[in-house]
């Protein structure tokens, strides 16, 4: 599985019946401008203590931040730590407030 996913594959999984569970790691005032319903918040700090609490292992995760750095950053600890399916959203909220969903300001 690629470390990565584009936000059109993101946003065809995410009408599947088992769509993956989206976290998003941006800081709690980040998301208050632009978010994707449904989605985990956990910000990038707080992930060390709360994934094995409260994500699946063994689940699809797909991880969003602004651009995509922070996320690659916390996709690349959640696989070392046994989470074998998790992927980053390229390009973060602002390539999907682009491409898919532009009524979702970009900051």
């Amino acid at each position: 599985m690629d470390w990565e996913i584009s936000v059109s594959e993101y946003a065809r999984l995410k009408q599947q019946p088992a769509a993956p569970v989206l976290v998003d790691v941006r800081e709690p005032l980040e998301v208050q401008l632009a978010s994707i319903e449904g989605a985990v918040r956990m910000p990038m700090g707080e992930v060390k203590a709360r994934a094995h609490q409260e994500l699946d292992p063994d689940a699809h995760i797909v991880v969003l931040c602004h651009h995509g750095a922070r996320s690659l950053s916390v996709t690349a600890w959640l696989r070392r730590e046994g989470f074998e399916s998790v992927q980053s959203i390229a390009g973060g909220i602002d390539a999907w407030s682009r491409e898919v969903d532009p009524a979702i300001p970009r900051y």
